[in-house]
């Protein structure tokens, strides 16, 4: 890997990770390390911008593009990046749904 992935810049997501990977809690220390380190570079790739030059920028590639699944730390971690940046965001609210009307019932209080 020392000639995979050389890039001198660091690699920050501020719309998902404003805090940094490590402090948001979707990542462990290693994972976000990785991507802090080589983020710029994966991203590249997998956004075509960059040519892959070793066998594993090719493989990563070829993860990014869905022809084989991820199986090294590199291609796990970008994988796991991409689905969490790309899901829709989940929202929950205290009511039940759509408003529903008030019931107004009849009520005689009579011994009929």
């Amino acid at each position: 890997m020392a000639d995979s992935f050389t890039t001198t810049n660091r690699f920050f997501d501020n719309k998902h990770y404003p805090r940094g990977f490590s402090r948001h809690g979707d990542f462990t220390i290693k994972e976000a390390q990785l991507l802090e380190r080589f983020g710029y570079a994966f991203n590249e790739l997998d956004a075509g911008k960059r040519q892959p030059v070793t066998a594993e920028e090719q493989q990563f590639v070829a993860v990014c593009h869905g022809v084989r699944e991820p199986v090294t730390e590199q291609e796990k971690v970008w994988a796991k990046y991409l689905v969490r940046t790309r899901r829709p965001k989940k929202f929950h609210t205290l009511s039940g749904g759509k408003p529903q009307a008030d019931v107004v019932e009849d009520y005689t209080d009579s011994d009929d």
